[in-house]
């Protein structure tokens, strides 16, 4: 059967996409080939944020591109990580000479391209820092502890962002981006699978089973655990003992709570997911200062979510009530 897509021509997707981006969203970012620019960069006297990864996430990451979140994205081809030398390029494009805070999401072919911009950031005498984001938990105690970056890095982004134009330095920033991504944790729960949007390939078997797969990799890599459809409540109670015990929630603890819808969950069951994470905490004595719940990193069409909880401290509460505008996520 034919793929049912609203696209042109499958090798041009992401280029035509990054069009339509800029097009939508003039007054927010500038897009130049595989690069996103957020507007804001011109006049910013501060340190700047870069980031990279594949297309095919959206709104992740260059929806995150604008004032109070990332500067530069390098975009690569779907599920595909850019070339190092568009990473660099991004690099030298932010740097505004208060040096430029890499983030990497811990993918195979993201750190392949990581390293090798910094190989020749190096070479050219840039000032940078990189802090990778890794948060995915094991779930399955037999399975791979993969340590995946998942979307607990677009919080990240606000964060590190509202430092830096705090006038903190280049290592003040880093160091807060470092903590906040050791105090992150984060398990995707898989309902259905995702086709890849130029070929229509299947990333697995499991829409045709009555499972769901806990732990799963987004892509469709292994590591999680199948088990049969459970309710919105007991889903949670599975996933957020397995969270708060990784970060070591107690009562009186405040915390950050992320629903991230994978493309094919509706806000209906986003919502109902949070409200069970908001009751399973507050149980527990932990209270929810803040939250982003809907889509934010998909894959195309995949049925269910992540959960992303961070425990957090007054420095990140500050940090995250500063103002912000891009195309996915703004707050005034």
């Amino acid at each position: 059967m034919k793929m049912k897509k609203f696209i042109n021509a499958p090798e041009t997707i992401t280029d035509e996409e990054l069009i339509g981006l800029g097009l939508a969203y003039p007054d927010i970012l500038d897009v130049d080939g595989h690069l996103v620019i957020s507007k804001d960069l011109a006049d910013a006297d501060r340190v700047t944020i870069v980031t990279y990864g594949g297309s095919g996430h959206e709104p992740a990451q260059a929806g995150f591109v604008g004032k109070g979140m990332l500067d530069v994205q390098a975009v690569g081809d779907i599920f595909a990580a850019p070339n190092a030398k568009l990473v660099f390029e991004a690099m030298k494009r932010a740097d505004k000479g208060h040096g430029v805070l890499l983030l990497t999401l811990n993918y195979a072919g993201d750190q392949l391209a990581g390293k090798q911009a910094i190989k020749l950031a190096q070479k050219a005498g840039l000032n940078f820092r990189q802090v990778v984001t890794g948060e995915e938990v094991q779930y399955d105690p037999n399975g791979e502890d993969n340590k995946r970056g998942l979307a607990g890095a677009v919080a990240l982004y606000h964060i590190a962002a509202a430092a830096a134009r705090e006038g903190k330095s280049l290592d003040e920033v880093a160091e807060i981006a470092q903590r906040y991504a050791d105090s992150m944790a984060s398990i995707t729960v898989k309902s259905t699978d995702a086709t890849h949007p130029q070929n229509g390939m299947s990333f697995g078997d499991l829409g045709e089973t009555d499972l769901m797969e806990i732990g799963a990799g987004q892509h469709g890599e292994g590591g999680g655990v199948r088990v049969p459809m459970m309710s919105s409540k007991d889903t949670v109670a599975a996933v957020a003992e397995v969270l708060s015990k990784k970060l070591g929630l107690a009562a009186g603890d405040k915390a950050f709570v992320m629903i991230n819808g994978c493309g094919a969950t509706t806000m209906m069951e986003m919502l109902v997911l949070f409200k069970d994470t908001v009751e399973f905490l507050k149980a527990r004595g932990v209270e929810v200062v803040a939250s982003m719940v809907g889509e934010i990193l998909t894959v195309q069409e995949a049925g269910g979510f992540q959960m992303n909880i961070a425990k957090w401290d007054e420095e990140f509460i500050r940090l995250w009530n500063t103002p912000c505008h891009t195309p996915a996520y703004s707050k005034e």
